[in-house]
């Protein structure tokens, strides 16, 4: 489990692929690698991985075809720079959200534009994720927390500052770049919640007002 709150960008020193998929090492640049132990999980880009190999400067991780199928690591190569958490500890400090590590798509960047100090990239969204990004709602891109800012049927607003840029790869987005996107989780486990009470109840009509009072979305 993660945060989205980014502790350092990395650098891709090698991709090797084979008949799995791919093995992967990663520099960690300033990321503090003094307690990490084989088996951990580190997520990258938002991705999350398992340490394989280390030492106090660099990662080596298995990336199996189906991760490289649905995320943007199909189109990385040696010298990318990707953005880097270490798995959350029961002392962290919970400041982003729940990110599981676990891409649901690839969004593109449609435009990127100055505003004030800060930078607005508008995304592209597919009809499989729609329904789980809310304006104001949590999304993680690239592994990092953000908020949504606004919604067009097919594309979503992200108001970044200049901290977040800087902490990470945003700078690196143009129109065209792809980027790794998580939903909410929360939004996951309340359609399950939802899809459950309406297979249990032949005569429900569908996700209606009634049923939201029922299961304590709405008084």
């Amino acid at each position: 489990m993660f945060t989205g709150i980014i502790e350092a960008v990395g650098t891709i020193q090698s991709i090797q692929v084979n008949s799995e998929g791919a093995r992967i090492t990663i520099a960690t640049n300033t990321l503090d690698m003094s307690d990490v132990k084989l088996g951990d999980s580190i997520a990258t880009n938002g991705i999350c991985l398992t340490v394989v190999a280390f030492d106090t400067h660099s990662y080596t991780a298995d990336v199996s075809k189906e991760t490289l199928s649905r995320t943007g690591f199909a189109s990385y190569g040696v010298g990318q720079k990707v953005n880097l958490e270490k798995a959350m500890l029961p002392t962290t400090r919970f400041g982003g959200h729940i990110v599981s590590g676990h891409v649901d798509a690839v969004a593109t960047i449609i435009s990127v534009t100055q505003n004030g100090n800060s930078k607005e990239y508008w995304l592209s969204m597919n009809d499989d994720v729609a329904p789980y990004i809310a304006e104001k709602g949590s999304i993680t891109v690239d592994g990092v927390s953000l908020t949504v800012n606004s919604l067009r049927d097919d594309a979503f607003r992200l108001t970044i500052v200049p901290h977040t840029s800087e902490q990470t790869i945003m700078p690196s987005y143009q129109a065209g770049t792809n980027v790794n996107i998580e939903v909410d989780v929360m939004a996951r486990y309340i359609e399950r919640l939802l899809l459950k009470k309406q297979t249990s109840e032949p005569a429900s009509a569908g996700v209606t007002e009634a049923l939201l009072q029922k299961s304590g979305f709405i008084k």
